[in-house]
């Protein structure tokens, strides 16, 4: 179809609906095959390439569900309490707090101010990081010859850059990401081991604690060794549900994190959400 004109590029614009790329959201995405947990009631359908990114407002008690599709996903995720970017992912926290560095099923997601932003509430992985961050510009450029964005190799903090700019937020307001599905080990001496992949399929399920804003980028681990950049599809699931309540399980399983959610629930009641 040629478009050297205005209306041959409208038309042939118009002749791409309803076409389906491996990567790419899914508008509604009540279209996507659901999981039985989430049969009718998906908000988000996205499947992410590897080297890009995404980003959503979430609700209070959403489920969020990330999948390394093919086993050379990693995602790196930012939260923030929806409005209120002082208040966002504090990984030093969310590791400290809960006196343990590696995360998994029933492990929280904490902010700053010591109120939990997400629960992981299924990991059927458990190779996952809450210490390195992302790549950077530098490292990438250094490594691979180019970080920037559009390159063939982007940097996630530049992705996220993006992400963030997006939703009115600046790099400034950017933390250290968590990363899922590329795992890392602490030694005795205190160096870090990457132990790679979680493997094809793996899936890791976040709760919405708060209203959330999401920033997702799909990039290599800063520590991944190959000297290639090595990064397959992430898909993207979010389903309504509801949050975590006095009585669950998950609420009571350890003294710091019924801490944080009493200090969740506390600050929510003041802004008149139960």
């Amino acid at each position: 179809m040629a478009t050297a004109t205005t209306y041959g590029s409208r038309d042939h614009a118009r002749a791409q609906e309803g076409t389906h790329a491996e990567a790419m959201p899914v508008v509604p995405a009540t279209d996507w095959p659901a999981p039985p947990c989430a049969a009718g009631h998906l908000v988000w359908a996205e499947t992410v390439a590897g080297g890009n990114y995404t980003h959503r407002l979430l609700a209070r008690g959403t489920e969020l569900r990330l999948t390394d599709l093919r086993g050379d996903a990693c995602a790196h995720v930012v939260l923030y309490a929806d409005g209120r970017p002082h208040e966002r992912l504090n990984a030093a926290d969310t590791v400290k707090v809960q006196w343990n560095a590696y995360l998994t099923k029933g492990r929280l997601l904490l902010s700053g101010q010591g109120r939990v932003l997400a629960s992981l509430v299924e990991d059927s992985g458990g190779r996952h990081d809450a210490l390195c961050g992302t790549s950077t510009l530098a490292r990438n450029t250094a490594r691979y010859g180019d970080g920037t964005p559009q390159s063939p190799t982007p940097a996630g903090r530049e992705l996220l850059k993006l992400a963030a700019l997006k939703n009115g937020l600046e790099p400034r307001d950017l933390p250290p990401s968590i990363g899922f599905f590329q795992g890392v080990e602490v030694r005795d001496d205190g160096a870090l081991d990457f132990t790679g992949s979680a493997g094809p399929g793996a899936s890791v399920t976040l709760r919405a604690e708060q209203d959330l804003t999401v920033l997702i980028a799909n990039v290599p681990h800063p520590l991944d060794p190959r000297p290639t950049y090595t990064s397959t599809p992430l898909e993207v699931l979010a389903w309504r549900a509801a949050p975590t309540v006095p009585g669950d399980p998950l609420w009571d399983a350890t003294p710091e994190g019924r801490r944080a959610f009493l200090n969740t629930a506390e600050f929510l009641a003041a802004r008149g959400q139960s």
